[in-house]
């Protein structure tokens, strides 16, 4: 049986799934979708391009101080990552968290703090004539 996928742009980064099946239909299938992360695109951002990326971090890694031009959304797949927003508290993200880089905004941290390589998705949401993703700064 093949079944139609469409997935939406819906306001503040939500995807949306559109199956032409019930939620009873749906909830039959065994499928379970486990809420991550809610990120609000402020101000609001037409995405016309996601580039999803696999990146990983060597042991004991750091990444340098940086902002990304545009949001930047991910999920740690393996070890613990220091994350730090400019103006948020510190955080250790364990394989199965998700995380959200607002637009321009300087990050402090996002380093590997296990002595295995770490590794997680990101995707870039990028608007029409936007190639950059990441832009390094100066300490």
């Amino acid at each position: 049986m093949k079944f139609k996928l469409r997935l939406l742009f819906v306001s503040s980064l939500t995807l949306v799934a559109a199956l032409p099946f019930s939620p009873r239909v749906l909830a039959q299938t065994g499928v379970v979708r486990k809420p991550l992360l809610t990120a609000h695109l402020l101000p609001e951002k037409t995405v016309t391009t996601v580039e999803i990326k696999e990146v990983t971090i060597p042991p004991n890694g750091k990444t340098m101080l940086h902002v990304h031009p545009i949001p930047v959304v991910g999920v740690i797949h393996e070890s613990v990552i220091a994350f730090q927003v400019e103006g948020q508290p510190l955080q250790h993200l364990r394989p199965g968290n998700a995380f959200f880089e607002p637009a321009n905004t300087r990050i402090l941290h996002f380093d590997n703090e296990s002595d295995t390589p770490a590794r997680f998705s990101a995707c870039y949401l990028l608007g029409k004539d936007e190639h950059e993703i990441i832009r390094f700064l100066k300490q």
